[in-house]
C-alpha cells in the first residue's frame, strides 16, 4: 500500500535512489524523516522512499513531505497485542524478526534500483538485506552519542548486566569521554531482560557492516563523545542534528481531528512572557494513574499556569489540575515549546523531546520512566545543568513534592533558576549556530551527501 503522492516523482528513473527503513516507534520514525528532509533538501535529484509498516502509513500520510519522498509500506506484521507497549521485549523482537520479508518483497518491487539504504540500527536485519544484495546502508542511532558510547563500552565488555543493578550509588567513571556515572543512570533498566540486551548487542556489532553512523545529535552538543566514536569505530560517524522539525516552525499550525490547535495557541498568546509551564510524558508509555493523579494535584497545588499534552483522560485531568491551565489530547510541541509564554518544560526525557527542548532554550523538570531517558535526565541535569529531577527513584512522587519543586522551578526571579535558564539560552545560541549556515550540520551533511553520491557509481 502507498501513501496518495507515492507517484509524484517522474520523469525517469533516478539517478540515486534511497531507501529509508526506521523502527517502527514515533521516536524513530520522527528523526529518520527529519534526515531524509534534509537530504531531499540537498539534493533535489534525489528519490526517497520511506518505508513504514501500514498502521504507520496511517499516522504519517497526511504529513507534508518533499516531492521527492514518497511513502510506501509493509503489512502489519507485528501482532496488535504487542504495538502499544505491553510488551516491550516482544515488540522489539517482533520487529527484528517479522519485517525483513515484507521488506524484501518491497524492494523487488521497486520502480527504481535501490542505490543506498538508511535504517534505524536497531534493524539489523536491513543490514543484511543490504550487504546481500550489494546496497550501501547507513545506519541512524535514534538516541544520543552518549547512550550509544555507554551500552558499546559498558555491555560488549561485560561491565554491567541489566539484571544487577542493585548498587544505584556506584559510580561508573572508566567510559572514555562521558562523565562521571551512577549505576541507577546507565542506559538501560532491569525489565528489559536479557534478550533485549542481546539484540542491541546484536545491533552494535552489525554496525561493522554499515557504511557510516548517523547520529541524530548536533556535534556540539555531545563533541567529545563523538570524537572518541570516530577513533575507534570502523565507519565514518555523521551527527545530523538535531533531527526534529525547526524548519517547519514558520509553517501554520497543525489541525487535529475534533480539536483546534488554534484554541491552545489562543490561550498561550494571552499568557505572560516565561509564565506557562508545559508538560508532556511521550506517546508510548506513560506514567500510573496514581502518579497521573499525583501530577495533576500538584500543579494544581502549584498555582503555575500549565499547558499538558496527555493523550488520554483529558476532562479528568483537566478537573484535577483546576483552570490555572489547559489538558489538550495533543499539541504541536515544538511551536509551543518555541513559544514565548513557556517557562518550562516537564518531560519524560525522549530524546527527541530533549533536543526540542534544547532548541527552544526551555528549561526542563525530567521525570524519566525507562531506557535511554534516564540518562538523558542526567544529562539535562548534571553534564548541561538546563535542569531539575522531579523523580530520582521507581517510589511513587506525591503531589506535595511536585507542587513545591514546580513552584521553585517557574519562580524567574530565583538565583539559581536564572543560573539554569542563562544556561538553557546559551544552549540554544550553540544550537543555532550548528544549524546555521556554515555550521557544524551543514559541514557533515556536506560530506554523508557525498558519502551516498560516491556509493552509487559502486
Amino acid at each position: 500500500m502507498d501513501s496518495p503522492n507515492a507517484n509524484r516523482i517522474s520523469g525517469g528513473i533516478p539517478s540515486c535512489h534511497v531507501v529509508a527503513m526506521p523502527y517502527p516507534g514515533r521516536g524513530h520514525i520522527n528523526p529518520m524523516m527529519n534526515v531524509c528532509k534534509l537530504l531531499a533538501s540537498k539534493v533535489p535529484h534525489i528519490l526517497i522512499t520511506f518505508v513504514v509498516t501500514e498502521e504507520w502509513l496511517g499516522f504519517i500520510r497526511s504529513d507534508p513531505t518533499p516531492t521527492n519522498i514518497r511513502l510506501r509500506s509493509i503489512p502489519n506484521v507485528i501482532p496488535p497485542e504487542l504495538v502499544r507497549g505491553a510488551d516491550i521485549p516482544g515488540f522489539v523482537e517482533a520487529a527484528m524478526t517479522k519485517m525483513q520479508d515484507p521488506f524484501e518483497r518491497l524492494l523487488d518491487r521497486l520502480d527504481a534500483p535501490v542505490t543506498f539504504i538508511v535504517t534505524d540500527t536497531f534493524m539489523v536485519w536491513a543490514l543484511a538485506v543490504g550487504n546481500r544484495r550489494n546496497i550501501p546502508v547507513a545506519s541512524l542511532w535514534p538516541m544520543s552519542p552518549s547512550m550509544f558510547s555507554g551500552l558499546y563500552h559498558l555491555a560488549p565488555n561485560h561491565h554491567f548486566s541489566v539484571d544487577g543493578l542493585d548498587h544505584g550509588d556506584e559510580r561508573v567513571d572508566y567510559i572514555p569521554d562521558l562523565s562521571s556515572t551512577c549505576v541507577r543512570d546507565l542506559p538501560m533498566k532491569p525489565i528489559t531482560g536479557n534478550l533485549m540486551m542481546n539484540r542491541f548487542l546484536e545491533a552494535l556489532t552489525g554496525l561493522r557492516k554499515a557504511q557510516c553512523l548517523i547520529l541524530t545529535s548536533f556535534y556540539e552538543l555531545d563533541s567529545h563523545v563523538t570524537d572518541t566514536l570516530r577513533t575507534i569505530l570502523p565507519v565514518p560517524v555523521y551527527p545530523l542534528g538535531p533531527t526534529i522539525p525547526y524548519s517547519s516552525l514558520g509553517e501554520a499550525p497543525s489541525i487535529v481531528t475534533g480539536y483546534s490547535v488554534l484554541d491552545y495557541f489562543k490561550w498561550l498568546d494571552s499568557q505572560p512572557r516565561r509564565s506557562v509551564l508545559y508538560v508532556s510524558l511521550g506517546s508510548f508509555l506513560s506514567v500510573s494513574s496514581s502518579q497521573m493523579d499525583e501530577i495533576a494535584a500538584g500543579l494544581r497545588g502549584s498555582g503555575v499556569p500549565y499547558l499538558w499534552s496527555a493523550r488520554g483522560e483529558i476532562s479528568r485531568l483537566q478537573e484535577a489540575c483546576g483552570e490555572m491551565g489547559l489538558v489538550v489530547p495533543w499539541c504541536d510541541q515544538l511551536k509551543v515549546l518555541s513559544h514565548s509564554s513557556i517557562g518550562g518544560f516537564l518531560t519524560h526525557c525522549g530524546w527527541n523531546s530533549t533536543l526540542e527542548g534544547v532548541f527552544s532554550g526551555a528549561p526542563m523538570l525530567t521525570f524519566p520512566l525507562i531506557a535511554d531517558q534516564i540518562h538523558n535526565s542526567k544529562a539535562i541535569v548534571d553534564d548541561w545543568k538546563v535542569g531539575w529531577r522531579v523523580m530520582g527513584a521507581e517510589s511513587l512522587v506525591k503531589r506535595e513534592e511536585i507542587g513545591s519543586i514546580v513552584q521553585r522551578f517557574m519562580d524567574l526571579e530565583a538565583d539559581e533558576s536564572k543560573e539554569m535558564r542563562n544556561r538553557a539560552r546559551e544552549l540554544q545560541e550553540t544550537c543555532q549556530r550548528a544549524i546555521g549556515k556554515g555550521g557544524s550540520l551543514e559541514t557533515n551533511l556536506d560530506a554523508f551527501t557525498k558519502d551516498i553520491l560516491q556509493c552509487q557509481g559502486q
